[in-house]
């Protein structure tokens, strides 16, 4: 975030500087409103590329193995340019190289879960996908697996067909 910062500074910095250049070529032609102007556009165009391209920054420079199964896309009133196209601000990624699973239940996955966001930190979450039933479940600190390939201990959710993260492990 503080790079981003000075990168939009910088760029405020390097576009007034241009645009003094052009007025003292052109013997002082230019409103002297000009400068500052160009300086509080450029600074917006840098926020809003910064903006649009973390999503594909980040995405592109994900470890070998880590899948996008979810983004979300975001709208705000005060930055109207997304109404016409909306941004990335967060997304969920599933770790794909390490899935595990038992052997007397091989349709059932323990994963980690990344969750990116814009302006957080990465969080983590182990969770067990049981493609046969469809469902999935955080485990907690009382999950327990046991040699048979049961799990118990765990708050199992029944998502819709079109879950992602059940979608991106299952590969239905």
């Amino acid at each position: 975030m503080f790079l981003e910062l000075i990168a939009v500074i910088f760029a405020g910095i390097a576009v007034a500087g241009v645009v003094m250049l052009i007025n003292r070529a052109t013997g002082g032609r230019l409103p002297r409103w000009a400068a500052p102007v160009a300086a509080g556009l450029a600074m917006i165009g840098v926020t809003v590329a910064s903006e649009y391209g973390w999503y594909g920054r980040t995405v592109a420079n994900l470890p070998e193995g880590l899948v996008v199964a979810e983004a979300v896309e975001k709208r705000s009133l005060y930055r109207p340019w997304t109404y016409v196209v909306a941004y990335h601000d967060r997304f969920v990624a599933v770790d794909t190289a390490t899935l595990r699973s038992h052997p007397a239940a091989p349709e059932q996955f323990l994963a980690e879960v990344f969750f990116f966001g814009r302006w957080a930190p990465i969080s983590q979450l182990s969770t067990v996908m049981d493609c046969k039933s469809w469902r999935r479940g955080v485990v907690e600190a009382k999950t327990e697996f046991s040699e048979t390939g049961e799990i118990s201990g765990v708050e199992w959710v029944s998502p819709p067909e079109d879950d992602s993260l059940l979608t991106t492990v299952c590969g239905a």
